[in-house]
């Protein structure tokens, strides 16, 4: 056996027998999901995001979204680019951006 050794994954293992194999592959997928940018020039097609917070799943959605629309371009706005992505991380939002290629700026000032 595996590394699931004395656990529920084990239990079902011993139930279903010898003919599987325990976590053998790996398999992608894709959702399908819908982005609503927060202001868009329609006619140049250029997509403005004004950010403050820029989390996991807002980058994952970016880069998505400039992967499958690759006609629009894309500015982020951020309230603070200096701020890092993640606690412990050394990369800024600023730093993010620059490294996939997406256009960025600080946003106006209160």
């Amino acid at each position: 056996m595996s590394s699931y050794r004395n656990s529920y994954e084990a239990r079902c293992a011993s139930d279903l027998g010898p003919g599987f194999a325990y976590e053998p592959l790996k398999l992608t997928y894709t959702l399908t999901c819908s982005y609503l940018p927060d202001f868009v020039d329609v006619a140049n097609k250029r997509i403005v995001e004004a950010k403050g917070l820029f989390d996991a799943a807002d980058r994952r959605k970016i880069l998505a979204v400039k992967s499958e629309h690759p006609d629009y371009s894309i500015e982020i706005l951020f309230q603070n680019p200096n701020l890092k992505i993640s606690k412990g991380s050394k990369t800024t939002y600023g730093d993010w951006c620059d490294r996939h290629g997406i256009a960025w700026r600080k946003g106006p000032a209160k």
